[in-house]
C-alpha cells in the first residue's frame, strides 16, 4: 500500500493551495470568532481576516508562541464550546504550565487519517501487528497512533512504554510486526534483543518512530540492529500530535500535510519568511482543527523545506529531519552547537554506542563542554593507555564537526540512562553555578 489517500497526496500543487487558503479563510473567521486571544491581535493590528486573500497577505500576521499557549491554560484558546469536546491532551509542562489540546469528534477522525498516510507510506498494511511503545496518557503519541493503526485495519498492541521485558516477551508471541516508538529507545530494545539471543524470534520489518530528533546515522543503527526499515515521523501536542509530517519509503525528506496545514520557515531571531531551501524555524498554521486551531505557532524546530517533487508521487512539501530545536541549541564560546551534530560522531564510531549526554558548566566567564560517551563492551578496556588514546580519537573528531574542543568523559557499557520516553541529552548546570 502506498498510498492511503491518493487523491489527496497527489493532488496537483495549484489545487492544494487553492484548497489550503479555502480552508486558511475558514480557520481565520473562526478563531476571530470565538478566541478572545486572536481577535485582540487581529483587531490590534486592524486586520479582519476576510483581508487575508493570499499567502503574502497570511505572512503578515503575527506568530502563537507555546507561552501564548501557556498563558490560555487550560481552555481559553478553545475555539470551541467544551460540550463539543470529547478528547484532551495535555504537554507535561516540565519546563512551565502545561499546553492543553482539545479534540472534537471531527479533529479525532482528520487525526487517524493523518496517521493512516503515515503508516501506508511506512509500508504498513491491515496484515501487519503494530505494537505502540509509546505512553498512553496526556501525551499525545500512543492515542494519536493508535486510532490511525486501526483505520487502515491492522492490529494494534497498546503495550504502553516502559516494562523493557514484558515488550520484547509479547513482541515475541504476538508476533509484532510493526514498531512505533522513540528511535532511543529502538537502539535499547536491539540491545536487548541481542542480548537475549531473540533477534531470531522476533518478527518485526517496520517501524515508525518520532519523538525526538535523530539523524541518518541512527537511522542506519536502529536498521542493521533490529533488521527493519526504520521511517521518521514529526508532530507536536499544540498543532495535533503524530502526523504533521512523515517519511515514505524513499527516505528522503518527511512530507507535511498540506491539507491540514501551512508550513513556513522563518529566521528564527528576525521572524522573516525565508525561501524553500534555506534553514530556519518551522512555523505551523492548522487548517482543519475545530478544537484549538492555532494560527503560525513556533515550533522552535529547526529544519527546512523541500519543494521538489518526491520520487514517490506525492506532491505534498517535504521538512527535512530537524537538527534540534533553536531554543535547545547551545551557545559554547561562541560556536552553535546541536546534540544531534554529537550524535552523528558517536553513531558512526564502532568503539561507541549511541548514547551519550553534554554536559555545559561554566568556569568563570567560559563555557564548556564535557559529553559523557558510552563505549561498546567490546571496545572497553582497563589499560588506561588504551582508554586515553580513544578519548584523543572522540575528541578530535567531535571538534571538527563542532567547531569547539569538549572533554570527553568515558563510561561503561550500560552505564546511561536509557528510557521509553525521550531521551534526556542535555544537563545544563550553568544557570546553578
Amino acid at each position: 500500500m502506498k498510498y492511503w489517500n491518493k487523491q489527496v497526496e497527489t493532488m496537483p500543487r495549484e489545487e492544494l493551495q487553492k484548497l489550503q487558503l479555502s480552508r486558511l479563510s475558514t480557520t481565520l473567521e473562526r478563531v476571530y470568532k470565538n478566541v478572545p486571544f486572536y481577535r485582540n491581535q487581529f483587531d490590534e493590528l486592524g486586520v479582519n481576516p476576510q483581508d487575508v486573500k493570499t499567502f503574502e497577505d497570511f505572512a503578515q500576521l503575527p506568530f502563537t508562541t507555546k507561552g501564548d499557549l501557556q498563558q490560555g491554560y487550560p481552555y481559553k484558546m478553545f475555539a470551541t464550546p467544551m460540550e463539543e469536546i470529547v478528547r484532551l491532551h495535555a504537554s507535561s509542562g516540565t519546563t512551565g504550565q502545561p499546553t492543553v489540546v482539545g479534540y472534537t469528534k471531527h479533529d479525532l477522525d482528520t487525526w487517524s487519517e493523518l496517521i493512516a498516510r503515515l503508516l501506508a507510506a511506512a509500508g504498513v498494511t491491515r496484515k501487519d501487528i503494530v505494537q505502540v511503545s509509546f505512553g498512553y496518557g496526556l501525551f499525545t503519541g500512543g492515542f494519536g497512533l493508535h486510532y490511525g493503526i486501526e483505520k487502515i485495519g491492522a492490529a494494534v498492541v497498546p503495550v504502553s512504554s516502559g516494562n523493557t521485558d514484558r515488550q520484547l516477551q509479547i513482541m515475541k508471541e504476538f508476533g509484532t510486526t510493526v514498531l512505533i516508538s522513540t528511535p532511543s529507545y529502538a537502539v535499547y530494545l536491539g540491545e536487548a534483543m541481542a542480548e537475549r539471543g531473540l533477534m531470531d524470534a522476533i518478527s518485526l520489518r517496520v517501524g515508525c518512530f518520532g519523538a525526538e530528533p535523530w539523524t541518518e546515522a541512527m537511522r542506519t543503527e536502529i536498521e542493521n540492529r533490529l533488521g527493519i526499515s526504520a521511517t521518521d515521523n514529526y508532530g507536536l501536542s499544540e498543532v495535533m500530535g503524530p502526523g504533521v509530517s512523515y517519511e515514505c519509503r524513499e527516505k528522503d525528506g518527511m512530507h507535511i500535510n498540506e491539507d491540514s496545514f501551512i508550513a513556513e520557515i522563518i529566521n528564527p531571531e528576525t521572524g522573516e519568511v525565508l525561501p524553500h531551501g534555506e534553514t530556519g524555524e518551522l512555523v505551523i498554521t492548522t487548517l482543519t482543527k475545530e478544537g484549538i486551531p492555532i494560527i503560525r505557532y513556533r515550533t522552535r524546530d529547526i529544519t527546512s523545506l523541500m519543494p521538489e517533487r518526491c520520487g514517490c508521487g506525492r506532491t505534498f512539501l517535504r521538512m527535512t529531519k530537524p537538527r534540534g530545536r533553536s531554543d535547545d541549541m547551545l551557545i559554547i564560546r561562541g560556536v552553535n552547537v546541536f546534540p544531534s551534530q554529537v550524535e552523528t560522531v558517536l553513531v558512526e564510531m564502532e568503539e561507541t554506542e549511541p548514547h551519550y549526554q553534554l554536559i555545559i558548566t561554566r568556569d568563570g566567564a567560559l563555557d564548556s563542554l564535557e559529553v559523557k560517551v558510552e563505549l561498546n563492551e567490546n571496545y572497553f578496556s582497563d589499560e588506561m593507555r588504551v582508554m586515553h588514546a580513544l578519548e584523543d580519537k572522540i575528541k578530535t573528531r567531535l571538534r571538527n564537526a563542532l567547531g569547539v574542543t569538549a572533554k570527553i568523559t568515558l563510561v561503561g557499557p550500560k552505564s546511561i540512562e536509557r528510557t521509553a520516553g525521550k531521551a534526556k541529552r542535555v544537563l545544563d548546570l550553568r544557570e546553578y553555578l
